[in-house]
């Protein structure tokens, strides 16, 4: 039976990798490094990894490291100020799922970050956990956000389903035990997703797929 949906947030709820990209090139610019959006979505989106450790090529110690995120994120800041928009579909879909199944956030983004995105799109009345990078030791691809996630819920992982939108997040969500949706969108599209228990082209299909959840969800690929 299924009990939650786990969402991740940039790239599925909300539409912010470009507004991210935009961020980690600007920074980058500065120091001489042109940031391209393939190296960007290998690096970040798939590894889970940060962009800014390019700098470590010019000879760029630790502590400027550090200092080159910070600009990075007070950019990604004064950009999300500016207006988010939410990704299509979703918030029909939200809430069309609102009341059936427990639904929580579990993502990569800083609270800070989360909280100036979430400030303009009204969605969090719909769900009953929200997760950001803070609360856990471990980032995605890592299965520690999603093990908290259930520990949190108290459920079991096969009663469960993740939403996500790239390798990292698959990864950490099968590694927790979780089935995992993939929704695809123009920054994914050229990429597989072996192991994803589906792959959807639009949000609103997952609430057909919803219906047909009502024995445990396998882990078959889509």
């Amino acid at each position: 039976m299924l009990n939650a949906i786990f969402w991740d947030n940039d790239g599925v709820l909300v539409d912010t990798e470009m507004l991210y990209f935009q961020a980690n090139r600007d920074t980058l610019k500065t120091i001489g490094i042109e940031l391209s959006i393939d190296q960007f979505c290998t690096i970040s989106l798939d590894q889970g990894q940060s962009v800014i450790n390019l700098a470590r090529y010019k000879g760029y110690n630790d502590n400027q490291l550090s200092n080159l995120r910070k600009m990075r994120n007070n950019q990604y800041l004064r950009l999300l100020k500016r207006g988010v928009r939410i990704m299509p579909g979703v918030e029909d879909t939200l809430r069309q799922l609102h009341g059936r199944v427990a639904m929580g956030i579990v993502t990569s983004a800083s609270k800070a970050s989360f909280d100036v995105i979430h400030r303009q799109t009204g969605l969090l009345p719909f769900f009953n956990l929200i997760l950001t990078r803070e609360d856990y030791s471990h980032s995605k691809p890592d299965p520690a956000p999603y093990l908290l996630a259930l520990e949190h819920s108290g459920l079991k992982s096969g009663n469960c389903l993740a939403i996500e939108d790239t390798m990292r997040g698959l990864e950490s969500a099968k590694a927790a035990g979780i089935s995992c949706v993939i929704v695809t969108h123009a920054y994914n599209t050229q990429q597989h997703f072996p192991g994803a228990f589906k792959v959807i082209k639009e949000i609103t299909e997952l609430v057909p797929l919803v219906d047909t959840c009502s024995v445990k969800c396998s882990s078959k690929s889509s």
